[in-house]
């Protein structure tokens, strides 16, 4: 199972948007994504769902996880690296059960015109700390609004090209 995890809580985020135009070109290749964005985190969660506390609202995500084989994650850049919600969603998942020896791609984005690439290298960190299997094709994306057409799909051709390339690696991981 692929899980698509957009890596801000923030509602109506250009990451969203790339996640879901992810997923769709996922389905248009046949196969089935789940998208999990981090604003369907309770908003208690850091109060109720850290040092193996569960919420209900979050065994639900924690349960999609544990199920999960393959991972992207695309998030933004925040103050130079990656939105801290990101990493306390890592911290509250279930070890090893959550991500060890699992896939993951990685996605950076960021308004500026560096798309993430420290954030992304942080999070590599991170994932290889927990055993989490990196996609050595790790994009960068910058200038995120810029990139998608009245649809929200991506429409530069540079842009395409890399993120096509990216899941085809990815399917093949």
């Amino acid at each position: 199972m692929i899980t698509i995890i957009s890596g801000t809580n923030r509602e109506g985020s250009n990451t969203l948007k790339l996640a879901q135009y992810y997923e769709r070109q996922l389905s248009a290749k046949g196969y089935d994504a789940g998208l999990l964005p981090l604003t369907l985190l309770p908003d208690n969660f850091i109060s109720s769902d850290l040092y193996g506390n569960r919420s209900e609202e979050f065994q639900i995500l924690q349960d999609t996880i544990t199920q999960t084989s393959k991972f992207i994650f695309i998030f933004p850049e925040y103050n130079g690296g990656f939105p801290g919600i990101l990493k306390t969603f890592v911290d509250a998942c279930k070890f090893p059960d959550s991500f060890y020896g699992k896939k993951a791609a990685l996605v950076g984005l960021s308004s500026g015109k560096y798309g993430n690439v420290r954030g992304v290298e942080h999070f590599t960190g991170i994932c290889h700390y927990i055993n989490l299997h990196v996609l050595p094709l790790r994009i960068h994306i910058p200038a995120i609004h810029n990139e998608f057409d009245e649809e929200g799909n991506l429409f530069k051709e540079e842009t395409k090209k890399f993120t096509e390339q990216q899941i085809e690696q990815f399917i093949s991981f």
